[in-house]
């Protein structure tokens, strides 16, 4: 298993990308805290919590509102308190809504970055303080092809993205020394909760897929194989750079 004896956090784990992550990461050996943001989310959070205890793995489910501050240090506190350590962080938590730019009131704006990239910042902030005493650590920032592709009507959202990268890149020149590494990883379109009003819509998915070299859109699961991958020993000379996983997507003539 890749990641046997592992101890990670996965943040907005309770579907989607999240949740197929932390079910991967237990399947090669981790064990896993699934971060969820509400109560309507929880379900989620613990039905993997489940499939995972069934599986024979170890998981819990802790609620965190990643923007907040105080909620973050008790996420990672309680998280490497029940595991005995914290080696893993995957920063998945993430929200989107198309807005044209200059309709864009304020607090839609704060709120993505609030949750897309000041609670990435947070979470990395505290777990690499774990890390930095064990000399040891990964972290892998879930980003997305629109960390470099700009899209119409989400300014806030890849605005987000792209600071990420930076983030990402800053922090891994900071932590390397001491034996931590960071990471993206971009999916492109992949068939998540968050793409279900494309998902109801043929016309729509169809016009996506025409701009997907391998002429689909991807899975969850697929990203997190991904995921696991970039956090396990396998990778360990892979810091500072963003894996794509897009099907091919940004080679498509229309985003050159």
């Amino acid at each position: 298993m890749l990641l046997e004896g592992r101890k990670a956090i996965v943040t907005g784990a309770s579907s989607g990308i999240g949740k197929a992550t932390a079910l991967r990461l237990a399947a090669e050996g981790a064990q896993v805290c699934l971060n969820y943001y509400s109560d309507n989310d929880k379900p989620g959070a613990k039905q993997a919590v489940k499939e995972i205890a069934k599986a024979g793995g170890h998981a819990i489910a802790l609620q965190a509102d990643v923007g907040r501050e105080d909620d973050v240090t008790r996420l990672v506190s309680r998280a490497a308190s029940e595991f005995g350590g914290l080696d893993l962080l995957v920063n998945n938590a993430g929200i989107e809504n198309q807005v044209a730019l200059i309709e864009m009131p304020l607090a839609t704006w704060e709120r993505v970055l609030r949750t897309n990239l000041t609670g990435a910042f947070l979470c990395l902030r505290e777990a690499a303080k774990l890390m930095i005493a064990a000399k040891s650590g990964v972290v892998v920032n879930v980003s997305s092809v629109h960390e470099f592709i700009p899209w119409p009507g989400y300014a806030h959202y890849c605005s987000s993205k792209g600071g990420l990268k930076l983030l990402m890149e800053t922090a891994a020149r900071e932590l390397a020394p001491s034996g931590v590494r960071v990471v993206n990883v971009a999916p492109g379109a992949i068939m998540t909760p968050i793409n279900e009003r494309l998902l109801e819509h043929p016309k729509e998915e169809h016009t996506v897929e025409e701009e997907i070299p391998l002429g689909r859109m991807g899975s969850a699961e697929e990203v997190a194989g991904a995921i696991a991958w970039v956090a396990s020993a396998e990778a360990d000379y892979v810091t500072g750079t963003t894996l794509v996983v897009d099907g091919g997507m940004s080679l498509y003539p229309k985003f050159v």
